[in-house]
């Protein structure tokens, strides 16, 4: 599962703007969904496309001003 830092103002996943209940509002539910299976591809910062690059034990999204953020394919170790 994706963690989505307090401080976003951006969907990590479409980008658009986040309200003020952040991704756990009811137009952001399926992206909230579909961060559970996938990485993020927007930077929840700034906005900026993140290069995504997936392998079978993990994934690994970076902003070119925020940089990397990783995680297990299998969960939390």
């Amino acid at each position: 599962m994706t963690s989505i830092s307090v401080d976003a103002v951006f969907c990590p996943r479409c980008g658009q703007p986040l309200g003020p209940a952040g991704i756990a509002s009811g137009e952001h539910a399926v992206c909230r969904r579909a961060l559970d299976l996938e990485p993020p591809r927007y930077c929840a910062s700034c906005r900026r496309r993140m290069i995504v690059q997936i392998t079978p034990s993990d994934w690994t999204a970076r902003c070119i001003e925020h940089g990397e953020t990783t995680e297990s394919t299998w969960g939390p170790a």
